[in-house]
């Protein structure tokens, strides 16, 4: 099973040794890791994808937190999320079987961004299996493949938003007159729950937002 965790982290040196190191300690395989800034100064945003067992879930995010300039860690395996990979693939062309592999991109909605005599490039975006599709239907004509790079899994969270997000949408409400009782606003995971109270006539209070 496969699963996929995001760390924010520190930008200082040494961090991604550290991450790689406890995998290795855990004798857990990273299938894919992606590093980049995030909307934290001074913090970078990593996506680990990992093959354990099932129940390695928790055991993985506990040793995480462990780790020195791990700031946060977040299973976004276990809910809905948007995923995301990019790939460039580079196959070998003639004049007779280029007009067919355009026609092939078209049809996976990707793009040609450089054009050689004897080869082109391919730029695609989307699922991993979309990817793994365009590559089999290449291997099945026989197309030869020179080079592949793939940027590994990229996830974000269905609806939900960060503590800066939310104090962001405060500021909104009070600057147009809502929110002055202060409380904070709920995340979209307790705003169901919320609903279905005020269906049911119920009158408690709003729960407190964690931050």
């Amino acid at each position: 099973m496969q699963h996929t965790f995001v760390a924010y982290v520190e930008d200082k040196p040494g961090v991604l040794t550290r991450v790689a190191s406890l995998f290795r300690r855990l004798n857990i395989n990273i299938a894919s890791v992606t590093v980049g800034g995030s909307e934290r100064p001074g913090i970078s945003r990593m996506t680990l994808v990992a093959d354990a067992p099932p129940a390695a879930g928790h055991r993985i995010m506990a040793s995480l937190y462990k780790l020195e300039n791990v700031v946060q860690v977040d299973d976004v395996g276990r809910f809905s999320s948007v995923s995301r990979e990019l790939a460039l693939i580079k196959v070998a062309t003639t004049p007779k079987t280029r007009s067919r592999i355009f026609e092939l991109v078209g049809v996976f909605r990707a793009r040609v961004v450089d054009l050689a005599p004897g080869s082109l490039m391919i730029e695609i975006t989307g699922s991993e299996s979309k990817i793994e599709g365009l590559l089999q239907v290449l291997g099945e004509n026989e197309d030869r493949i020179l080079e592949i790079s793939r940027t590994g899994r990229m996830v974000m969270r269905r609806g939900h938003h960060t503590s800066r997000v939310l104090e962001a949408l405060g500021d909104v409400e009070s600057q147009n007159g809502a929110g002055q009782t202060g409380e904070p606003l709920p995340q979209p995971e307790t705003a169901y729950a919320l609903q279905e109270e005020e269906t049911d006539g119920g009158d408690s209070e709003l729960p407190q937002q964690k931050t």
